[in-house]
């Protein structure tokens, strides 16, 4: 695990992911953080466990840091994401982004989470009152054009 990413069943803490991306340079810093809601699709979600073959996601959260870094130059990724049983309220992923212009950060962390929901292979298992049931997680080759461009236009509309 690299600072920058990381899969984990720990508590997710927003300044250790700034961390990830400080240095001389930014003009901006982004921050997404994921939190578990209380509610989906009509129904009032109680927890959630996310399941994830570690290493693999964190390969593919790298591959998202690298591509981000190919886009905007001068970019800083670091993208944390947590496993397990998750309460409402808490965190399921942070991302932090810092560029030299803000417009950058704002599109590159943007990106992260539309590439997130494609390509890391994490599975988000809801309960919810009534039942519980899988919601489908990342479906899309990380090879895929298509799909990248699609993350793109969604992140710098």
């Amino acid at each position: 695990m690299s600072p920058a990413t990381a899969v984990t069943s720990a508590p997710l803490a927003v300044e250790t992911v700034l961390r990830a991306v400080e240095g001389p340079g930014a003009g901006a810093v982004t921050t997404f953080v994921g939190l578990v809601r209380d509610h989906n699709q009509g129904r009032r979600v109680l927890w959630l466990d996310y399941e994830a073959y570690a290493p693999l996601a964190e390969k593919a959260l790298g591959l998202i840091v690298d591509e981000a870094q190919a886009r905007w130059a001068g970019a800083r990724m670091a993208i944390h994401h947590r496993t397990g049983r998750l309460e409402i309220g808490e965190a399921s992923v942070v991302i932090a982004v810092a560029t030299p212009h803000r417009a950058d950060a704002f599109a590159a962390c943007r990106y992260a989470i539309e590439r997130i929901k494609q390509i890391v292979p994490i599975w988000k298992h809801e309960h919810f009152e009534g039942g519980e049931v899988w919601i489908e997680g990342a479906t899309a080759d990380a090879t895929d054009t298509a799909a990248r461009e699609t993350a793109l236009r969604i992140a710098c509309a």
